[in-house]
């Protein structure tokens, strides 16, 4: 995996400063997503640190006081045979670069430096990668699970958590033609538990259940078990009764408590067949947990238990699930009018349908679950929980009572969310770091600062920036540096070289590629041309 923000790791290894400093700051390395996070003068040197940080990427001078390229190369590869190596050389040194090939170099490139053919080289390295990350993450079988559980087992790749492939049996296509059952195994109010835990804490207690969790699977003959949402995790097994559905659930429940004294509940699908069945016994092992708002914590449920849901709403086509799409939708964008006149809508339709007071409820209780985890999905945190609201449904007796229990409680948690995310207006926030950029655009101006400015995480930053300005970051930099540069050009004598480190560019080369690659002029071409019209 990269590192803490997902870039990949480089070290700049050249025994002249200068060459060292170029390299910095000529290659788009932010773009490229890949981080230089240290530089050597020497082959011993780069040894020390590459075992240090653990690169992906080298680029190295392949001739150096001490240990050689050469020898770093060798000494590389055996401490990690697939970390690449660009090697930087004279013309004199083409012996040492071929050898170096045949030593498992991914490339070399001959001084002087063409920084576009670095960075051309550079790219290609990332995309392998690229792919040796991802074939290391997903490995063969990953490719066999479904949809939804690849996209959770990406999340948690993403995370940085490789340790459920470590002890998990993939599962070949024949073993799930035989039959199985999923559980999905949660913690009981995880999200105030994971207000109240600090991050190292959770950590702990995540990985403290997932170790019970592998160790029961691996001694009862589960075929897996791996982490879905945070404080969730699915098992699969051979086909279960129900009988034994209940056992091996309430196994799981006091297993967990007794060994991190946390509370969870169990929800088990019915026995389905075939790897395309993934999802959907992921929907019914859900559902069964839905009970648990009935029954209180720390249970064990299973699919036969709601089968008595009267088949006017059992059936797909009978729930409302358009209406329940839209609201959900809602709620992400805290559209809190479109919210209320969805819930409208809903109150039509059951009137529309007929149902009775039972079934009212059911239908109510069920979307009042998916929009509540839609909230917990946005980390919204409040006073009560769901349980207080699927009380006073209980205890309304008309449809009146219960439609108004459902819009009062969710307009004011979502007057809340507004007013927890009303802490920064993004526009207001993106203005301001427009302002910066334009206002620093001369100096060495990294995203992680402006992100500091803007008290985001960079990957949320970069997502707002984006959508706010139609811009990266490193595009709206760019913009602004060249369109100073364009204005010093036309408006002053200031010779071309000493234009770039006004605008923020140290090598006048690379900024003379950047200006013409904007511009399609080079800045003295640009200068000549406005001078003549």
């Amino acid at each position: 995996m990269g590192g803490a923000d997902g870039r990949y790791r480089v070290i700049l290894v050249d025994d002249e400063p200068m060459i060292l400093r170029s390299l910095r700051a000529a290659i788009p390395w932010d773009e490229l997503n890949l981080e230089v996070v240290g530089e050597a003068k020497s082959g011993d040197g780069a040894l020390r640190l590459a075992r240090e940080v653990s690169p992906h990427l080298i680029v190295s001078d392949i001739r150096m006081p001490g240990m050689d390229g050469i020898t770093l190369l060798k000494e590389l590869k055996a401490d990690q045979e697939r970390r690449l190596i660009v090697f930087i050389s004279g013309y004199g040194e083409f012996e040492y670069a071929r050898e170096a090939l045949r030593e498992g170099a991914f490339d070399y490139l001959l001084k002087p430096i063409d920084h576009e053919e670095l960075t051309e080289t550079i790219s290609r390295a990332v995309k392998i990668i690229d792919q040796q990350t991802a074939d290391d993450q997903m490995l063969h079988s990953v490719k066999m699970l479904s949809l939804l559980a690849r996209e959770r087992m990406l999340t948690e790749f993403i995370e940085g958590n490789r340790s459920p492939l470590q002890h998990m049996q993939w599962l070949e296509d024949s073993e799930l033609e035989h039959g199985y059952i999923m559980a999905v195994v949660q913690l009981d109010h995880y999200l105030r538990l994971n207000e109240q835990w600090s991050l190292d804490e959770k950590r702990l207690w995540l990985f403290a259940v997932r170790n019970v969790l592998e160790e029961w699977c691996v001694l009862h003959g589960g075929l897996t078990v791996f982490p879905f949402r945070s404080g969730e995790w699915v098992l699969l097994f051979p086909n279960l009764n129900d009988e034994r559905q209940v056992e091996i659930g309430r196994d799981l429940v006091d297993l967990i408590k007794r060994n991190t004294k946390l509370s969870c509940s169990v929800g088990f699908s019915a026995n389905v067949k075939g790897i395309d069945q993934l999802g959907g016994a992921y929907e019914l092992a859900v559902h069964a947990l839905y009970q648990r708002f009935y029954s209180g914590e720390e249970g064990v449920y299973t699919g036969s238990a709601i089968t008595d849901i009267p088949a006017e709403i059992s059936s797909e086509a009978k729930y409302p699930k358009h209406l329940e799409i839209k609201i959900v939708e809602s709620v992400r964008t805290l559209h809190k009018e479109r919210l209320l006149e969805l819930f409208d809508q809903t109150k039509a339709y059951i009137e529309e349908h007929g149902y009775n007071r039972d079934m009212t409820q059911r239908l109510l209780v069920e979307l009042s679950v998916v929009v509540y985890r839609q909230f917990e999905h946005m980390q919204v945190l409040f006073e009560w929980s769901l349980e207080e609201l699927l009380q006073e449904l209980y205890t309304s007796d008309t449809l009146q009572q219960l439609m108004d229990a459902v819009k009062n409680r969710f307009s004011q948690w979502m007057t809340e969310s507004r007013m927890a995310q009303s802490k920064a207006n993004v526009r207001t926030v993106m203005g301001k770091a427009k302002e910066y950029i334009e206002d620093n655009y001369q100096k060495d101006l990294t995203i992680e600062e402006v992100s500091e400015l803007a008290d985001l995480s960079i990957s949320h930053f970069c997502t707002l920036f984006k959508s706010t300005t139609g811009y990266t970051f490193l595009e709206y930099l760019t913009e602004c540096r060249i369109k100073k540069a364009k204005s010093i050009l036309l408006n002053s004598d200031v010779k071309v070289y000493q234009v770039a480190p006004l605008v923020g560019y140290q090598d006048p080369r690379y900024f003379t590629q950047v200006f013409k690659k904007i511009t399609g002029q080079t800045p003295s071409e640009f200068r000549e041309a406005v001078s003549h019209t």
